[in-house]
């Protein structure tokens, strides 16, 4: 068999080289994330790296392996995500000129957050096949181009991650890893299955980007969505090079829904106090829709980042409020005579519920001198929700569940 393209030597040239400008981020167990899942849980907290994202480890890898020329004429990049930053934060520390090509529909944080490390930003085309064709045109010109993850010193920074999860926990039976283009995959498996040979990898891919799968398959890569709360890891298609480590080093891949996800940043959040942006929290939303792979083992995960926006982060918090049933909504139908309104609200407060929001409605064509009464709740989850609901039905009003 023909050696690996990416090496154990390789990763462990990228941890010395790595090893006094990237944060050893901590891996740490969790006592109630392994309760909540029924796993021995494992996380790798890489959103504690400087830009959020173990995107710092691949990209300031890359530029460190660059000769003197290559410094003084520059690095280019397509990237509208992590990548950007990492590289943006490696050139500005290692003094390397950058300039990273986004779409044109690029949020404004993300440009600023780009532009602030450094970086010189050019806006290119409305997607970022558009942005990457502008890259190869820059790097023609002389710059050198450092892609997210078709790049065999970028993939052995990403595997930098791997080797410290084994220096840490050698006896992990089981890592997960959340798979866009397979950089971070092919990185951590060629370090883990060369430490534990008998060590289980697994990739964890979106229902809407499975490209990895659909590649591995022999299947043409078509995503079955347009977009992802997990946007980090929406790549539509692997690179040969990450195909490659995939086939010859992955065990198996999942995919997870976009609720999953979401209800893994919330856990994240509410457990850990750590901000995991979808793709980060993909691995743990892996152990949440496929606990029968997972239960009784030792289980390593990767917090991959943290770069989420604040207004989603915000929304997913909310949703994932909903589907634990701490926050409910009920349409409550009373007669239209006076106190029933005062009454339903006592009921609630009896129950030990809190009002976030009302509205009384009696001129919404009710038949029959009957009103309705929505109420959005915080409860303490489903058996609370239930107490309250039998509490208003026993004192004679009508009770509906509806979406919050």
């Amino acid at each position: 068999m023909s050696p690996l393209p990416v090496t154990f030597d390789d990763v462990t040239a990228a941890a010395d080289r790595l090893d006094h400008g990237i944060a050893r981020t901590p891996c740490k167990h969790s006592q109630t994330v392994s309760e909540l899942t029924g796993a021995e849980v494992f996380i790798k907290f890489e959103n504690l790296q400087f830009t959020a994202s173990f995107k710092d480890r691949g990209a300031r890898n890359r530029v460190l392996t660059l000769t003197p020329d290559q410094r003084r004429r520059g690095v280019v990049a397509a990237s509208a995500g992590n990548h950007a930053q990492g590289l943006a934060h490696a050139c500005r520390e290692l003094g390397v000129p950058v300039t990273i090509v986004m779409p044109e529909s690029t949020p404004f944080t993300k440009v600023h957050n780009t532009t602030a490390l450094g970086a010189e930003v050019e806006l290119s085309g409305q997607r970022l096949g558009d942005s990457m064709a502008r890259a190869d045109e820059l790097a023609a010109r002389g710059s050198t181009l450092v892609p997210p993850f078709d790049d065999h010193d970028v993939i052995a920074g990403q595997g930098t991650v791997g080797l410290e999860m084994l220096q840490d926990f050698h006896d992990l039976e089981v890592i997960v890893v959340p798979v866009g283009g397979g950089g971070l995959l092919g990185g951590m498996a060629v370090a883990t299955k060369h430490l534990s040979p008998g060590i289980e990898i697994i990739g964890v891919q979106t229902e809407a980007f499975p490209g990895m799968i659909q590649a591995l398959a022999g299947e043409p890569t078509v995503p079955t969505a347009e977009s992802t709360v997990a946007e980090g890891i929406a790549v539509k298609a692997p690179s040969e090079l990450t195909l490659e480590l995939a086939r010859r080093l992955v065990d198996d891949m999942v995919t997870v829904g976009e609720g999953t996800i979401e209800n893994a940043v919330g856990i994240y959040l509410e457990i850990e106090k750590m901000v995991a942006e979808g793709a980060g929290a993909a691995s743990l939303a892996a152990l949440l829709e496929h606990p029968d792979r997972f239960t009784g083992r030792r289980v390593g995960i990767v917090l991959s980042g943290g770069n989420i926006d604040l207004r989603v982060l915000s929304e997913v918090t909310m949703r994932h409020l909903v589907r634990s049933g701490r926050l409910v909504r009920l349409r409550v139908t009373v007669d239209d005579t006076p106190g029933n309104l005062a009454g339903v609200t006592a009921i609630v407060a009896v129950e030990r519920a809190n009002v976030v929001e009302i509205g009384h409605h009696r001129l919404s064509g009710v038949l029959g001198r009957r009103s309705d009464i929505d109420l959005l709740l915080e409860t303490m989850g489903p058996d609370h929700i239930d107490h309250v609901r039998v509490a208003l039905e026993q004192a004679g009003h009508d009770v509906e569940l509806i979406e919050a």
